[in-house]
């Protein structure tokens, strides 16, 4: 099993890594979900996000998450082939936390793809995202 720490950590990179280690066979559990960042304008994120969230029917769908670890495992979830049951059985092996849970030990490691230390551009935390598009803080 191995422990990722989302802290600083890109979005959209450290998903990557996560969806080919699930590929893998790996089982994978992400902490500090909330604090992972997504680059860019936040207005233009609040926007990408909260119109996949308000899109579709209530009771239809297509349902989008608003709570960050839900985003995050969604992101996840589309860099796998969904479609067939290879991409299915990995993605139940992703779990996901808001905040470091008691259950997980050990060290989490950091990506070094997927570190923001260099970042110069605007970015918004995925915790922050969540509470633009109308998830009720939990954590």
């Amino acid at each position: 099993m191995k422990v990722y720490d989302a802290e600083k950590q890109v979005l959209g990179r450290m998903a990557s890594v996560i969806a080919k280690e699930l590929l893998n066979g790996e089982k994978v559990v992400v902490v500090n979900c909330e604090k992972s960042i997504l680059a860019g304008n936040w207005k233009s994120k609040k926007d990408f996000y909260g119109n996949k969230y308000e899109r579709g029917d209530a009771i239809h769908g297509p349902f989008f998450p608003k709570q960050p670890e839900g985003i995050f495992r969604r992101t996840v979830r589309g860099m796998l082939p969904w479609d067939k049951t290879r991409g299915r059985d990995a993605y139940r092996n992703l779990r996901v936390y808001v905040g470091v849970p008691s259950e997980v030990t050990g060290d989490a490691q950091k990506i070094a793809a997927a570190s923001s230390e260099k970042m110069t551009s605007k970015f918004v935390t995925l915790g922050d995202l969540s509470m633009m598009i109308g998830a009720k803080k939990k954590w």
